[in-house]
């Protein structure tokens, strides 16, 4: 199971509305509907995973201690941060990308 912290769905609306407004291209508002529909389905599959990696950037440490690469394409990876617990569990905590992960 997968739940999502208000911060979370707060980060899915930020980017919709970023890739929405995006002044360098125009998109259409079904891609940026499928595009943030994209990073929920990553979110769905992290119970699945065999492996779980630790967060290693410290501005990621502060929003959880695991992380979920998507590469959306060459240049845009997206960070799902979250935790888990003992049931296996994942509670997302922040989805950031990295253009805005400074390290």
């Amino acid at each position: 199971m997968v739940l999502y912290s208000s911060q979370a769905l707060n980060d899915f609306d930020i980017i919709f509305e970023g890739l929405l407004h995006w002044e360098k291209i125009k998109l259409s508002e079904q891609f940026t509907i499928d595009y943030v529909n994209d990073i929920k389905t990553e979110c769905e599959k992290i119970p699945y995973k065999s492996y779980h990696e630790n967060t290693t950037y410290k501005t990621h440490k502060l929003h959880g201690q695991k992380v979920h690469r998507y590469h959306r394409n060459p240049h845009t990876t997206w960070y799902i941060l979250y935790d888990m617990d003992t049931k296996g569990t994942v509670f997302v905590n922040r989805i950031i990308s990295n253009y805005t992960t400074v390290e």
